[in-house]
């Protein structure tokens, strides 16, 4: 796992700490950090929970800021998890999206609308 991605499960860990559980049982289960595992059934859960309620602004604010920085970086083994993940996860729903869409910057956004192109969604 690269630092760029060690980083970016430090950082989802502090936004949504009650996640530290099911991290930490995933790391059991399966011996390792399954990034994609961890992303899609630990952390995105959470992340569209929030985004169904819409009420904790400056949470969804700062996750968000963060993904427009996630989508900026260089390192493409983050960007593709990301986009596999995060960005496809939020692209199941049209509702959540919408809501979504209202906190994504311009890059988070374009790759968003590529991943839902990948699936032939858009």
């Amino acid at each position: 796992m690269s630092k760029k991605s060690e980083e970016f499960f430090r950082i989802m860990l502090e936004f949504l700490p009650s996640t530290g559980n099911g991290y930490e049982k995933s790391i059991e289960s399966y011996g390792e950090v399954l990034e994609t595992v961890i992303i899609e059934n630990i952390f995105m859960p959470e992340i569209i929970k929030l985004l169904s309620e819409n009420r904790n602004i400056k949470l969804l604010e700062s996750i968000f800021d963060y993904f427009e920085e996630v989508s900026n970086c260089k390192d493409m083994h983050l960007i593709n998890v990301f986009s596999v993940t995060v960005l496809e996860s939020l692209g199941n729903d049209k509702t959540i999206l919408g809501v979504a869409q209202e906190y994504m910057g311009p890059k988070t956004m374009q790759l968003q609308l590529e991943a839902d192109r990948a699936l032939g969604r858009s």
